[in-house]
């Protein structure tokens, strides 16, 4: 029996600001940057599209081998990730192609706005990413490409999720998404509830981009 896919849209919370400027590699904002963001954030609203798709899959395990029904990959930190959960929801999520198109506008007109679109869009699919979670109440999401999971395996997802017809998500030859400011992953349901944060098992400690855990 193929999955029910299920596509919904979100309101998205109020813009964690300290979590844009974490983004921007800002520490210390001025007023003039301040206001710049400002700017930035009234002339994004409008553009932002939260859509996502999802569907819940049977998974199994044979050593490090996982099997989805649809297909099998190999990864060991993936595993360790879905330990506990009874079952697994693989879901792609976009804020839409306004914010590329934002990005794009003001890459030559001013580089500093176009840095504080990126930053917002990255906030802005995380919370999106993070509102789905704690509905469903999902363990750590896993995407392709996190730890030792093939970014490869992305293929397989999109083709599953039907991302291009349900959400506009398309995967180019070289595995980049468009719109960019969008996720694939998989996530599990345990007993002890969501836990929203990518970085809370990754060994990067260093990492520029890591959230305060």
């Amino acid at each position: 029996m193929e999955p029910l896919l299920v596509t919904k849209t979100y309101a998205l919370p109020p813009v964690n600001l300290s979590e844009v400027w974490r983004y921007a590699g800002v520490t210390t904002p001025d007023d003039a940057l301040s206001a710049l963001l400002e700017e930035c954030l009234l002339e994004a609203e409008p553009q932002l599209a939260p859509k996502v798709c999802y569907g819940e899959f049977p998974f199994s395990c044979e050593g490090d081998n996982l099997c989805f029904g649809f297909a099998t990959v190999a990864s060991a930190d993936l595993k360790q990730a879905l330990q506990g959960c009874q079952k697994v929801i693989l879901f792609g999520a976009t804020i839409g192609i306004g914010m590329d198109r934002l990005i794009a506008k003001y890459g030559s007109l001013s580089p500093t706005k176009a840095l504080l679109f990126q930053a917002l869009g990255a906030e802005r699919i995380e919370a999106l990413c993070d509102c789905f979670c704690k509905e469903f109440a999902l363990s750590r999401r896993f995407s392709p490409g996190y730890g030792d999971l093939p970014l490869s395996f992305q293929k397989d997802l999109f083709r599953v999720l039907d991302c291009s017809r349900k959400i506009g998500l398309t995967l180019n030859d070289s595995l980049l998404m468009s719109p960019s400011k969008s996720v694939t992953a998989i996530a599990g349901t345990t007993d002890e509830g969501c836990v929203t944060s990518p970085c809370d098992r990754c060994n990067k400690k260093d990492c520029s981009f890591r959230r305060n855990l």
